[in-house]
């Protein structure tokens, strides 16, 4: 099966061993996919060259998206696995810019990939 991921070229970042794109289904404006050039379903099969490389594009994004958008704030995530609900098996890092208002209470952040978990 081919990897939807593997055939991206339309980079807005990139380094040796790392690209970023705008996630074609965004949860706001600016969210970006970062992705290791190489196919690797898991992160936790990265090599920490792809590591430091995907980590260098999330701060570059970050800057990008700033002063483009400027949001108020931003959530990191990466989907490890079906259950954890991975459904392109390429690794990829969501950063999802945030903007006040967007949802009613925030409060939880990532808790909320299980709704009932988010508020405690």
């Amino acid at each position: 099966m081919t990897c939807v991921f593997c055939q991206i070229n339309d980079s807005v970042l990139e380094n040796d061993f790392a690209i970023a794109f705008y996630d074609k289904y965004p949860v706001n404006k600016g969210h970006l996919l970062i992705i290791p050039k190489r196919h690797v379903e898991q992160y936790f099969d990265l090599t920490v060259q792809e590591r430091s490389s995907i980590d260098q594009l999330l701060f570059e994004g970050k800057k990008m998206i700033d002063e483009q958008y400027q949001p108020d704030g931003y959530n990191i995530g990466i989907n490890c696995g079906e259950a954890a609900g991975q459904t392109i098996f390429h690794v990829h890092v969501h950063l999802i810019s945030r903007f006040r208002g967007d949802m009613e209470d925030p409060r939880g952040g990532v808790r909320g990939v299980i709704p009932e978990k988010q508020k405690y």
